[in-house]
């Protein structure tokens, strides 16, 4: 359950709740205590560390040759 915190302790603290909710935590912003709006870690950043991973594996994949292309290269070595 996301930690509550009021609207005026939001504000005055923004950048450590930002610092926490980059750490993996969650918060409730309420206006004198009605719930308001929810501060949570955005997926936008674990997309793109899989986006990065897929992208590194594809560069580090070894391209196939066809049996074709190899035997030509060989021919073109023997001259």
């Amino acid at each position: 359950m996301p930690e509550e915190i009021g609207s005026y302790d939001a504000k005055t603290k923004l950048p450590e709740i930002l610092r926490r909710v980059e750490a993996g935590e969650a918060f409730t912003i309420t206006n004198r205590g009605k719930p308001i709006a929810d501060l949570i870690p955005s997926r936008a950043k674990s997309r793109l560390r899989a986006k990065a991973a897929i992208n590194n594996l594809l560069k580090m994949k070894k391209p196939t040759i066809s049996d074709v292309d190899l035997k030509a290269l060989r021919e073109e070595g023997r001259r």
